[in-house]
């Protein structure tokens, strides 16, 4: 299993870019929700609102992920990948029957 946590600007582009991944069967669940931001950009400090996107999915399908997010975002944005040390069983099963594993 991976989680993606991915910086956006809105909302919408959340909810677009989940809708993108769900229909193309690269995510099984999706999450986001507003946050503030500080960041360094051409030596300022710039203090803004964000929405993070959260993607629940299986290993193997960053590319195809960054593919998704390119097509709907041409701004710097962060795409971290993380793989979890545990997860339930019942959440596991769900995932390996709607996502099918790839071989890395």
């Amino acid at each position: 299993m991976r989680l993606y946590y991915i910086t956006l600007n809105t909302a919408e582009e959340a909810q677009t870019i989940s809708h993108a991944l769900l229909r193309q069967n690269l995510a099984l669940c999706t999450n986001w929700f507003p946050i503030t931001c500080a960041y360094r950009w051409e030596g300022e400090i710039v203090t803004e609102p964000e929405t993070v996107l959260i993607v629940k999915t299986q290993a193997g399908y960053r590319d195809r992920l960054e593919q998704v997010i390119r097509e709907q975002i041409d701004y710097t944005h962060c795409i971290l990948e993380l793989t979890p040390d545990s997860v339930n069983a019942g959440f596991l099963t769900w995932l390996n029957r709607e996502i099918p594993q790839r071989l890395l």
